[in-house]
């Protein structure tokens, strides 16, 4: 008994010791990452003040020779001294708080001081690294600045090739332009100067100077041929072709006053002006779409004037042809008009009716009054043609508009006897029709028809029956002769189309029936399709025969149909 009490206390001792130790472990392994990292954020902390911006700042001191230069300098070296002096001794210290934090096993304090210290670092870093390009843009200043003008004069002088061979294209701006080269010219001994006296911030800003008067003088030499052109030659000619054409519409009698072309071209002739002032100090801004838009109205001009020119001889033939209508009219209104108590009496004519025509009629008097009008304006030349013109192609529709309503009231007022002949004529349209549907039928000897072709055949009979009633009535009633002639003209073109169809479906399900065959013995699942077809249209039922008998044929052979669509 003493025995196993012994053995539990010295297990229990063992794993207590066990977990003791697996604690002491973990924490010296815990302690030595945190180490670990401190060592790194050391390291990037010595990396912040390197050879390199002690060389790069070096490098200047022997550059130095302008004051700017030496002002710049002055700034590097409170920043160099900033992160050397302060900032470094700073994370120094921190980093020391760290180490103590770790041996004291604050992990938690520690961590949150690890954290602080690398964003400090980060932003030291994007600082120094700031400074050596700042420090670099002098120190590599020469190479990279020779290289950019190497490249800009080579541009120089292919614009300046240019404007020597273009040179008259220029008119009077080639001395203004020529001026532009020489201030360039101007510009690269500055360059050369300043690059001989190692003033390096002045060597950035006439690189920056040359860059974008070269950029500008490309796009003079570029834009201001076509601007000069249209400016100097383009619209001065359409001004003065413009004017000629004006002056002779007006001696000829156009009213133009609604074009207000005075005015206009006076306002172009400021504008062209304003512009060649702008282009004498270089300016364009939007001098090309400004004179583009400028030719554009004087193509607009022109194709008014165009316009005005044949609306003149329009106007003219258009009133005699609108006289020649007119006066038709009037003559077949007049003539109902002296009848119109001999057709009442004569036709069923309804109040209605008869309101319409004496609508029709006040409409036609106010259309021969306007026509009238029209004429003593044409003659007074007090609107322009156009305007005329189109003052007549509104009469023009409204007398159409009333030709339309006088042909329905004719047509209300015709001779029944006329009516009744013409109703009788496509009646016997009609059955001829029917009777050739039933022919087809008969020729094809189908072997089911639908019971719904039986219907529509019954209800085109009883219609044509309809007809033929309405024609043995007394006095004949001609709006419902009409509507029984239309409703048995559509119910019969309905069974004759459906006959079509019908005979077309099923004489082609037959033939492709007939053309699987040659499969059947091959392809048992062609001859089970097939099969299902023939049932189909043994059954009236055509258009699905057709379907299967198609897709039947399909799993053997692409697009049968193509052998029976020609």
């Amino acid at each position: 008994m003493d025995n196993v009490f012994g053995i539990v206390i010295t297990t229990f001792l063992i794993a207590v010791g066990l977990v003791f130790l697996t604690f002491a472990l973990t924490r010296r392994k815990t302690s030595k990452k945190y180490k670990e990292y401190i060592n790194e954020l050391d390291v990037e902390k010595n990396q912040l003040i390197n050879v390199k911006i002690l060389s790069e700042i070096t490098k200047v001191r022997g550059l130095v020779k302008t004051d700017d230069l030496k002002h710049k300098l002055e700034d590097w070296d409170k920043t160099f001294n900033y992160i050397k002096e302060d900032m470094l001794p700073k994370i120094t210290d921190q980093i020391s708080d760290v180490d103590f934090l770790i041996d004291k096993k604050d992990y938690k304090n520690a961590i949150k001081k690890m954290a602080g210290i690398e964003l400090e670092i980060g932003s030291l870093r994007r600082k120094s690294q700031k400074l050596i390009d700042e420090i670099q843009i002098i120190t590599n200043s020469e190479e990279r600045n020779r290289a950019l003008i190497t490249k800009l004069k080579v541009t120089y002088r292919e614009l300046q090739a240019k404007f020597n061979r273009c040179e008259k294209d220029y008119g009077e701006l080639k001395d203004i332009i020529a001026k532009e080269f020489t201030k360039i010219d101007e510009k690269f001994i500055d360059f050369e100067n300043a690059m001989e006296n190692n003033d390096y911030v002045k060597v950035e800003e006439i690189v920056i100077l040359i860059e974008e008067d070269l950029q500008k003088l490309k796009s003079i030499l570029d834009n201001f041929p076509s601007i000069l052109l249209m400016a100097n030659i383009l619209i001065p000619g359409k001004i003065e072709e413009a004017k000629v054409a004006y002056s002779r519409m007006q001696r000829d009698g156009y009213p133009l006053d609604y074009l207000n072309v005075e005015y206009n071209l006076s306002e172009i002739e400021k504008k062209t002006k304003g512009i060649m002032e702008n282009l004498k100090q270089l300016e364009a801004k939007d001098a090309d779409i400004e004179l583009k838009t400028i030719l554009e109205y004087f193509n607009s001009l022109f194709r008014d004037f165009d316009k005005e020119r044949e609306c003149k001889d329009n106007f003219k033939e258009g009133c005699k042809k609108f006289r020649y209508k007119l006066e038709k009219v009037n003559k077949v209104v007049y003539d109902i008009y002296i009848q119109i108590d001999d057709i009442k009496v004569t036709y069923d004519l309804t109040e209605e009716e008869m309101n319409r025509f004496s609508i029709l009629n006040r409409n036609l008097e106010v259309i021969n009054e306007d026509f009238k009008l029209l004429l003593e304006h044409g003659k007074s030349k007090t609107f322009a043609y156009s305007k005329l013109m189109d003052e007549l192609d509104g009469l023009g529709v409204k007398l159409s508009r009333l030709q339309d309503d006088l042909d329905y009231q004719l047509k209300s007022i015709t001779s029944m006897q006329d009516d009744e002949y013409r109703a009788k004529e496509q009646l016997n349209t009609i059955q001829e029709l029917l009777h050739k549907a039933k022919m087809k039928l008969k020729d094809y000897k189908l072997p089911v028809i639908p019971s719904s072709y039986y219907v529509e055949l019954k209800e085109a009979q009883d219609a044509i029956r309809e007809i033929v009633k309405e024609l043995d009535k007394k006095p004949i009633v001609i709006k419902i002769l009409n509507i029984r002639v239309d409703t048995a003209r559509d119910l019969v073109f309905k069974i004759y189309n459906k006959t079509n169809d019908m005979i077309k479906i099923s004489s082609l399900s037959e033939k492709m029936i007939l053309y699987g065959n040659r499969y059947r013995s091959i392809y048992p699942e062609v001859d089970q399709g097939l099969e299902q077809a023939t049932a189909l249209f043994y059954k009236g039922q055509y258009e699905k025969s057709l379907e299967k008998s198609i897709q039947t044929i399909q799993l053997v052979e692409e697009n049968p149909m193509s052998k029976f669509s020609k």
